[in-house]
Parts: structure tokens; sequence; C-alpha cells
């Protein structure tokens, strides 16, 4: 049995995810004009169609690709791009804020910005650009996809993300017809990622 993950890991994998997402947030297209209240419900329902898309791929592998880092890695992916923009709407710039959110929605780890932001300092650097390619050379696609490798260092605690239902999950086990019911399961869990991210921003959730 492997040894829990400590604090500094978690942040630290979660610090570069936040680095390389959140330049694609602003980038996702969503109506300026949209009124406040419904913007929340835009990274819940509208991103979350598209974005599912990338998350379901895996399962064209069907049931092998629970047996690789693929689908948590690249559905978690997905969700902490979802989880930056709601914290966008509601004005979250501070890079600890920011992790302290993914760590609570994504992994269920309660991490306070506060005992994140010591573990931010220690590895400042030029991972982003030197490990993954500069800003200019990236496609959404293969930022996702980089993402989902930098997630693959705490894949063990990945199991905790939000899932979709559970009928849809087990359709999902299945090769190629499998893509259908992963759909349907990461854009549900794509939603519950964003519902409860407004819902910690908001104070709906404690902390």
């Amino acid at each position: 049995m492997a040894p829990p993950l400590s604090d500094a890991v978690v942040v630290d994998v979660l610090r570069r995810v936040d680095r390389l997402l959140s330049p694609g947030v602003q980038r996702l297209g969503r109506p300026s004009a949209l009124p406040q209240a419904n913007r929340d419900h835009w990274w819940a329902e509208r991103a979350s169609v598209v974005a599912a898309g990338v998350a379901a791929a895996p399962r064209f592998l069907g049931r092998l690709a629970d047996l690789l880092p693929l689908q948590n890695t690249v559905g978690t992916a997905v969700q902490s791009l979802v989880v930056l923009g709601v914290a966008g709407e509601h004005g979250v710039a501070d890079p600890a804020e920011r992790v302290s959110l993914l760590a609570r929605v994504l992994l269920g780890r309660e991490l306070s910005s506060e005992d994140v932001r010591p573990l931010l300092t220690h590895a400042k650097g030029t991972y982003r650009d030197d490990a993954l390619g500069s800003a200019g050379s990236r496609g959404p696609v293969r930022t996702l996809w980089r993402a989902s490798r930098i997630l693959g260092r705490i894949d063990d605690a990945l199991d905790v993300r939000p899932k979709g239902k559970l009928r849809h999950r087990a359709l999902a086990n299945l090769p190629v017809v499998g893509v259908f019911g992963g759909y349907a399961a990461e854009k549900e869990g794509l939603r519950r990622a964003a519902g409860r991210a407004a819902a910690l921003l908001d104070g709906r959730v404690s902390e």
C-alpha cells in the first residue's frame, strides 16, 4: 500500500495544473454579456458539453481505461479547467485560493489557502515552458493532455473526483460504445464539480 500523498506533493501538482490551464480558461469563449447569475451555470452546462467529449475519449478503450491512469487523469484535467472557470467568475485571482479550491473540489482534501500559500514558494521555476513548451505552441487538447500527465503524479488520489451516475459509468466499461456512457458520466461529473466549486465560493458549503 502506497504511503499517503503529502500536502506538498498535492500542492505542487495542482499549482502546475493551475498555471497550465488558467490561460486557457480565458479563451473558451463564454459570452461576455451573460448575466453574472448565469455564468456558473454556463460552466456547469455549456462548457461541460464540449469538455466532456475530451474527458470521455479514453472510453473507446472500455474497461482498459480503468486499468491505465488515463481516465482519471484526463477527466480530472477537464474538471480542473471547469473549476478554474468558475473561480474566475467569482474573481478568484490568488493562486493559493485557486489551488485550495482545486484540492477541495477534486480531491476532497481540505487545504485552505493559508495551508497552500507557503507550499507554493519552494518549487517556482520554468517547469511549464521547459517541460511543456511555450504557451504559443500549445493547443487546447494538447494543454489538457499535458495537464493530465502532470496529474498522473497523484493518480491514486483522483478516485474521489466528482463522478457521474453509476449506470453511465457501468456502460463506460464496454469497449467502443463505452464512449457514450463515458460522455454522460463525465458531463455529470463536470456539472457536479462546477456546482461544488460555486457552492464553496458562495459559502453554501463549509470549507
